[in-house]
């Protein structure tokens, strides 16, 4: 029978439709016919040799053979200096697009995505996470720091050498504000950090869980929005990925490495996208929220009743999910 489950940390809805669930292998996208990329593309602006053809650099490991660069985004969505919006008249409320629009540049690769990285690299790429991150963190413009990576052109992807973004945006979006107050209420209650529950719970039931170390658990969510729906939680409690050590970076890189080639091989190299959900700037130092890591895996598409409801349907039950990845080689 179809059941119903709510995701502890937001009190949002997701169906499980078991009447018409599919069987996780049946997710794998089969054989198709991709380009083989070269390791470097003479036409790609990301590409080493074509850095002049990026906009303005910000950061970069290495010089001047770099490993990751950051440089700001040439189609920005939010600008650090953008001109005064009209006068507020009428009903609605407007602002100039004010904050931070970074590309990160995953590697000198044009081929390898974070999958196919070497444990070095893809620590590399995490490290350039966490210091963009904190650079947006201490602009004072900044009140939401988003890290994200799109993976395929299902995802969100316009060019193909693989990259992440940052936006840091000068407002914080209902969504956002939602999750932290569903936190604080929790932890108001139950005198206890509601991700640190949620990942103890996962660890003693053992039937999710995807990756247990000394530092993070990875795990299917309960309530899972769509197939593979996989949150990767710290063990430390900490609001801001900022915070994090570098061991927890070596860590976090190894967790996602594992990850990423069982989704790539066991379910065809799908679209995904993966986000780092991290306080807002504005809340200040909070004991209630815990950031985490949430991977989705672009197998399905959002539909009328999801648009109109908010509430998801997945057709795969998250333990099988589970069961599916962890049986998945994952020789690096």
């Amino acid at each position: 029978m179809p059941e119903l489950r709510q995701n502890l940390a937001n009190k949002e809805w997701v169906i499980i439709a078991t009447e018409r669930a599919r069987r996780p292998e049946e997710f794998h996208q089969g054989v198709r016919t991709k380009p083989v990329l070269p390791e470097r593309s003479p036409d790609c602006p990301f590409c080493p040799g074509n850095e002049a053809a990026c906009g303005t650099e910000h950061f970069s490991l290495g010089k001047p053979d770099w490993r990751v660069r950051v440089v700001a985004n040439k189609f920005p969505a939010l600008v650090p200096d953008p001109p005064p919006a009209p006068p507020h008249t009428g009903l609605y409320r407007h602002l100039p697009g004010e904050g931070i629009h970074e590309v990160i540049i995953d590697s000198p690769s044009h081929a390898k995505h974070p999958a196919l990285l070497d444990e070095a690299a893809r620590r590399d790429l995490f490290l350039a996470y966490r210091e963009r991150f904190r650079a947006a963190a201490k602009d004072p413009k900044v009140a939401l720091t988003q890290l994200f990576k799109n993976h395929g052109e299902g995802a969100g992807t316009s060019l193909v050498h693989p990259h992440s973004q940052l936006i840091g945006s000068s407002v914080v979006p209902a969504g956002v504000r939602h999750r932290m107050d569903e936190a604080q209420k929790y932890h108001y209650k139950h005198k206890v950090c509601v991700f640190c529950a949620m990942a103890e719970e996962e660890r003693r039931l053992k039937v999710r869980i995807l990756a247990d170390t000394p530092h993070f658990t990875a795990f299917v969510l309960f309530a899972a929005l769509s197939p593979f729906h996989i949150w990767v939680l710290p063990k430390r409690h900490t609001a801001t990925f900022g915070d994090s050590t570098d061991s927890e970076l070596d860590d976090l890189s190894q967790v996602m490495g594992s990850l990423l080639r069982r989704v790539d091989r066991g379910l065809g190299d799908p679209d995904y996208n993966y986000l780092i959900q991290s306080s807002p700037q504005d809340r200040g130092e909070t004991d209630a929220f815990h950031w985490y890591l949430s991977l989705i895996v672009r197998l399905t598409r959002t539909a009328g009743f999801e648009l109109g409801s908010g509430m998801y349907v997945n057709t795969s039950l998250p333990e099988e999910s589970a069961r599916f990845l962890n049986g998945i080689p994952d020789g690096a």
